[in-house]
């Protein structure tokens, strides 16, 4: 079961990190306004989430990448706060906005498994 979760979490970054090279403007989106240099910033988290991703994989470097992706999370989250109160995501139900912010905690969680 550990390398089912280990599997899951890591296919999960690497993908969510590709998305950003491949979907840039959805990332763009949610990019809270005050955040300088916001293209970088999503092509940055992009490419650290396929990192830790994929060192998620390999048991010298999994510590040190389940430790990058919680500071990755926190560092994440005033997007998905901004997602929530903004007003600006009519497309999504306010629910599932507020349902994302607890389920960082869970994401970090996970990842400290892993540590």
């Amino acid at each position: 079961m550990q390398n089912l979760s280990l599997y899951l979490m890591a296919g999960l970054y690497i993908v969510a990190g590709v998305l950003h090279f491949v979907s840039p403007r959805t990332y763009l989106a949610i990019m809270p306004p005050y955040i300088p240099y916001p293209w970088l910033m999503v092509i940055v988290s992009g490419f650290f989430e396929v990192l830790f991703g994929v060192g998620l994989l390999f048991p010298q470097t999994r510590s040190l990448s389940a430790w990058g992706l919680i500071l990755l999370l926190i560092a994440v989250f005033p997007a998905n706060l901004y997602m929530a109160t903004s007003g600006r995501f009519h497309n999504i139900p306010q629910w599932l906005l507020w349902a994302r912010l607890p389920l960082q905690g869970v994401l970090i969680w996970w990842a400290s498994r892993f540590i």
